[in-house]
């Protein structure tokens, strides 16, 4: 193997470059799903993957995967592939590392990784891909496009499902041009780099991390029904107030992380309410709900008590209620010979790289069900994610290149076995 990776030069401009599209002016940015910025970032994602040598390929639910091969078949038999990527599209007021510096980077290493293999011989090809809604800000369930490829969730549902204006994943898709109709590969390995989204790696100033596992998550839509009526003359005994039962529940959910202190995260990350109105009391609420924790029989007591306190907030308010969505994702761990590899490149590096939980969901996850998965980060500073305070150190960035470089050279050369 030749001299130790290195970040490619420019790649912090070509970052900054990308953080234009969709920027909201404060250091952040909104790249949604399927908007107008988002479709944007997909086609200079697009030309940034043939200026590669990648060939292009936009799939049904609209991943972009940017191809390269790099092994000779076999025996008429394709070489596997390495897939390295992330996601590009944002919270609404989101930040601008979060998905596009893991994309980025892979655009980045694979074309300098591909000049470096000269006069060797590849055991695997590549691929870099951007998976589709990743965040879930506008179409839930979040990892989206991750969950189709992986064969989680259907096609034709996740086409299907509609954002709180009523349009469909098809619609958007098709509005900004990528739902495709190209096919991808299958991944033999798939390595993600990301920002740490957490304090571990400022906390214990430690420039690079591996996830070995991550956080299981029980997420909700939970609808509350009432009745319409005037809030000045309505007697108070008489309202079927909606949002009062949403707000017992907002309460108790916060009250019930405390009852598990640093084993369960709870959220409502999201409040409809209808009609909205000053002077009306509201006859509709809708909670987006989250529990969160790496062990699966903390999150089953917690959605047992949640299931109480549900009817018990409904009989305050006299409304009815109902599930609308319920999305459960357990507790796991990444794959160790991907960890242990990680760990040896950084190594190659001159780091010694942090074992880390990941609260936060990634597309590794889904991806981890067909083939050896991991996530590895570097630092956030304050722990900051989905903000426009989102910041790591640009040393720390390039380092986050050069592993990823690193990795993915070990992964082509002597073939996605090793993880």
């Amino acid at each position: 193997m030749s001299a130790s990776f290195a970040c490619p030069q420019g790649f912090l401009d070509r970052l900054e470059s990308f953080s234009q599209i969709g920027s909201t002016g404060d250091g952040g940015v909104d790249r949604v799903e399927a908007s107008a910025a988002n479709g944007l970032a997909r086609r200079e994602l697009a030309e940034r993957m043939a200026a590669a040598g990648c060939e292009v390929r936009i799939d049904g639910i609209g991943n972009v995967f940017g191809l390269m091969r790099l092994a000779e078949q076999e025996a008429g038999q394709e070489a596997p592939w390495v897939f390295a990527g992330s996601h590009i599209d944002s919270q609404p007021k989101g930040g601008r590392l979060d998905g596009a510096y893991g994309v980025l980077a892979a655009v980045e290493a694979a074309a300098a990784l591909k000049d470096r293999l000269n006069g060797q011989k590849p055991r695997a090809n590549l691929a870099v891909v951007a998976w589709t809604g990743e965040e879930g800000a506008r179409f839930q369930p979040s990892l989206l496009g991750s969950s189709v490829h992986a064969g989680i969730l259907p096609l034709e549902q996740a086409l299907a499902r509609r954002d709180g204006s009523g349009v469909s994943v098809a619609e958007a898709l098709d509005a900004i041009g990528f739902r495709g109709t190209d096919q991808a590969p299958r991944p033999a390995a798939y390595v993600e780099l990301h920002v740490e989204c957490g304090p571990e790696l400022e906390q214990s100033g430690t420039r690079l991390g591996v996830f070995d596992r991550w956080w299981g998550a029980h997420k909700l839509e939970l609808l509350f029904s009432g009745a319409t009526a005037h809030t000045g003359p309505t007697p108070m005994a008489k309202r079927k107030d909606a949002l009062l039962a949403a707000a017992e529940v907002i309460t108790g959910l916060r009250r019930l992380a405390d009852t598990f202190p640093g084993a369960l995260h709870t959220s409502v990350g999201r409040l409809e309410v209808l009609p909205n109105s000053p002077n009306v009391v509201p006859d509709q609420a809708k909670l987006f709900l989250e529990i969160r924790s790496a062990d699966a029989s903390v999150m089953a007591d917690a959605h047992s008590r949640l299931q109480d306190l549900i009817p018990y907030a409904a009989a305050i308010a006299r409304v009815t209620h109902r599930i609308v969505r319920d999305e459960y994702r357990a507790p796991g761990a990444f794959a160790p010979g991907l960890r242990d590899l990680a760990r040896a490149t950084a190594a190659d590096l001159g780091v010694t790289p942090q074992g880390l939980e990941t609260i936060a969901a990634h597309d590794a996850m889904p991806m981890a069900r067909i083939c050896p998965s991991v996530v590895v980060a570097v630092p956030s500073r304050d722990g900051l994610c989905h903000s426009p305070r989102e910041w790591t150190e640009p040393a720390d960035l390039e380092l986050g290149v050069a592993w990823l470089g690193t990795m993915l050279e070990r992964l082509v050369l002597e073939g996605p076995s090793v993880s």
